[in-house]
C-alpha cells in the first residue's frame, strides 16, 4: 500500500479515455481538459470504455 500525503487531491476523471493512451499521454490530458499540473502530487484516476480497466496517475516526485 502506497501513504499518500495528506493534502492529496483524488480526481476520478469524468466519462471513458483511451486506454491506447501511455502516461505522458495521460499527463498532456491532465494539464489540457483539466488544467491541472500532473506533477502537482495529487492522484487522477482515468476509465476505459468498458469500465474494467483503469490507469492512475500520481508522481510521487521520486526519479525514475
Amino acid at each position: 500500500m502506497i501513504g499518500l500525503p495528506a493534502n492529496t487531491r483524488v480526481w476520478i476523471v469524468a466519462g471513458h479515455t483511451d486506454m491506447r493512451k501511455g502516461f505522458d499521454g495521460l499527463a498532456a490530458l491532465v494539464q489540457t481538459a483539466l488544467s491541472e499540473n500532473p506533477f502537482s502530487g495529487h492522484v487522477f484516476v482515468f476509465r476505459g470504455r468498458r469500465g474494467d480497466i483503469i490507469k492512475v496517475l500520481w508522481f510521487d516526485g521520486q526519479p525514475l
